[in-house]
Formats: structure tokens, C-alpha cells, sequence
């Protein structure tokens, strides 16, 4: 399956990058990933699941002494030691203020960032849950409780060593990561660059209109990011933590026809407001971030082309049938941006 995708890709865009015959990833073999977390003072049993990850590598390994621990291998060449550090700082921040994420262990050191055999790794308590009951007015409530207390704290300072989601670097960097390296077919090439540029004309005006103050964000607040239990919430996975505009962390938590997600909205709203003034101009910002996040996330299958693992998960990328919907989508975006931002009387 993998093989005849690739062959297809090749045959109809000749330039396009072939998949690697290696990569960094390839040497990590269960060996190495025990014998780090052992050097690290954790026993290990021999038992390891790889977990749901494509951008790092993230495993769970049972310990000698009973239990679990989750260790996390950064993928190599993606963010600094400074970046990884402040996501580390930010996760303890958090957790210092009683907001439930789960934030890297630190060692006898204090430290939380370690390296064997050239791969950077983190170490982490395993906690379980299930998807949170985003159709229940009380969860989204509390979630809009634990975002309000997240940017209390993200907005006391700034990131010095992350990146910022803006147009630019979630839109326009992407569109021409993807044009540059020829990953779009001839016969989509020009309908999705117009669409995309059409898109971020619109998204540039909107993001300048607003006047936001960015802060330190979560970054990727799904509902897979976070894990519900009976007793409460565990959040999890900040490696995508970044300054950008409030409202990036509510909208993904949006889903159903305008009057659904006006609910949701307003009850995540009613929790958040508790613990942080939310600016309502951001609300126009939702649809904009919508078309940044498809963009870059086409862009990000195409910067991770070279990894085998994404060929085996991703094996609809880059055929002309994944263009030829892209293309649809982005259509559909267009017609979302001129819908009336949610509580727009609000406004």
C-alpha cells in the first residue's frame, strides 16, 4: 500500500521528494530507549508501548518496581534546548498554580531535559483518562476554568525561545514550504495556491484588526491532548506551546452546527472569565486560525515526508485525491470566513 502510494506520487510529479531511505528515528531502538531511562535511575521491566505520537516519540515503559513511566524523545533538529527548557519551565509553572499538567520529572539535578546516545529525552508520570464530554455544558465549563488559569499565568511574560502562531509563520511559511518543494500536483498547483493566498489576504486583515496581546498559549488544545477522569482532568503534551492570540485555545474545543458552538462557546467562556479577562474582538479570529492550522498542517505532513512512520500513518498525504480535497476545503474555508463570528451580538 505504502509502496504503490509513493510509486503514484513519483510518477505523476516527478520532483517530488522521494521518501528517505533512513532517518534519525531509525536508531532508536528498544535497547537505547531502556538503557536511557535506566542511566536516568528508573529500573525498567523490559515492557514498552509506543504511544499515539508521530511528531516525537513517545513511549510507555513498565518499571521494575511496578508501575509505568512515559519518556518522550524530541525529534532531533526541531526546537533548541532553550525552547525545550522553557516548555519544561512552563509546564512547572503551571503545575505550580495547581493547573493540572503533566509536566517532565526532574532528576536528583533538578533537571528535566537529558540526552543519550545524540537523542534528547523527557521523563513523565503516566496518567490515564478518557476524551472529555465536549456536549456536556459542566465539562466545558471546567475546561474553560483550566484555559482561564493557564493564560493568567501565560500572559504574566513572554516566551523568549518559541515561536509565535501568526500568518505569517503558520501560513504563509507553509504555502511556500509546500510550493517550493513541489509537493502539489500540476492540475491543483494554481487553484490552491490562489485559494491559499485568497485565504491569508483575509486572515492577515483580520489578525491586524483584532489588536491582540499575545500570550503564552497551550498551542494544540484538542480534546486528545486532554485526558478526563471521574476525579478531574490531567493536560497533557505542550510541546507545541507558543504566543499567539487567546482564543487559539478555545476554538478547537468548538464542533456541531453555529447554535451548538455558541453554547459551547458561552460555557467555556463562563469558566474562563472566572480567572481571565478574554478579549471578545478575538472571536473574529476563530475562522482565520481554522484556515491557518489547515495550511500548516499540510505543510507539516510534507516537512515530515522523509520520516518512514508518517508514510505508514499518513498514506493518504500526497496523492492527487488528498490535493484534489484540499483544494474543496479550502473552498469551504473561504465561505466560513464570511460567516458572522460566534456571539457576534456580543461583540
Amino acid at each position: 500500500m505504502v509502496i504503490h502510494i509513493t510509486i503514484v506520487a513519483r510518477i505523476y510529479k516527478p520532483q517530488c521528494r522521494p521518501m528517505s531511505s533512513s532517518h534519525p528515528y531509525d536508531s532508536l531502538l528498544p535497547d537505547l530507549i531502556l538503557d536511557a531511562i535506566d542511566a536516568h535511575g528508573y529500573r525498567t521491566s523490559g515492557s514498552m508501548l509506543a504511544l499515539n505520537s508521530y511528531e516525537n516519540r513517545v513511549y510507555q515503559v513498565g518499571l521494575e518496581a511496578g508501575g509505568f513511566i512515559v519518556a518522550k524523545f524530541y525529534r532531533p533538529g526541531r526546537w533548541s534546548d532553550e525552547a525545550i527548557l522553557e516548555e519544561h519551565a512552563f509546564a512547572a509553572q503551571l503545575v505550580g498554580v495547581e493547573v493540572p499538567v503533566v509536566a517532565p520529572l526532574a532528576d536528583d539535578r533538578g533537571e528535566t531535559l537529558h540526552t543519550h546516545e545524540g537523542f534528547r529525552f523527557a521523563l513523565f508520570a503516566r496518567r490515564g483518562g478518557r476524551w472529555p464530554e465536549l456536549d456536556d455544558p459542566d465539562t466545558q465549563y471546567r475546561l474553560g476554568q483550566f484555559l482561564g488559569r493557564i493564560h493568567a499565568l501565560g500572559a504574566i511574560r513572554p516566551f523568549a525561545h518559541r515561536p509565535a502562531i501568526t500568518p505569517a509563520s503558520f501560513g504563509e511559511e507553509s504555502l511556500a514550504y509546500l510550493l517550493e518543494n513541489d509537493f502539489l500536483p500540476r492540475d491543483y498547483e494554481g487553484q490552491y495556491r490562489d485559494l491559499a493566498e485568497g485565504l491569508l489576504a483575509e486572515v492577515k486583515q483580520r489578525f491586524s484588526a483584532v489588536g491582540y496581546t499575545p500570550i503564552r498559549l497551550h498551542g494544540d488544545f484538542h480534546p486528545g491532548n486532554i485526558l478526563w477522569t471521574d476525579t478531574g482532568a490531567h493536560l497533557v503534551d505542550l510541546d507545541d506551546c507558543r504566543m499567539g492570540p487567546a482564543v487559539q485555545d478555545l476554538w478547537m474545543l468548538l464542533s456541531g452546527d453555529v447554535g451548538q458552538m455558541n453554547s459551547q462557546l458561552s460555557e467555556l467562556l463562563e469558566g474562563y472569565e472566572e480567572f481571565c479577562d478574554f478579549n471578545r474582538r478575538e472571536l473574529t479570529l476563530i475562522e482565520p486560525l481554522r484556515a491557518l492550522r489547515l495550511l500548516y498542517y499540510a505543510a507539516w505532513l510534507a516537512r515530515r515526508w522523509d520520516d518512514p512512520a508518517f508514510h505508514q500513518a499518513f498514506p493518504w498525504f500526497n496523492t492527487v485525491k488528498y490535493w484534489e480535497e484540499q483544494v474543496l476545503t479550502l473552498r469551504e474555508q473561504q465561505l466560513r470566513l464570511e460567516l458572522p463570528p460566534l456571539l457576534s451580538t456580543e461583540i
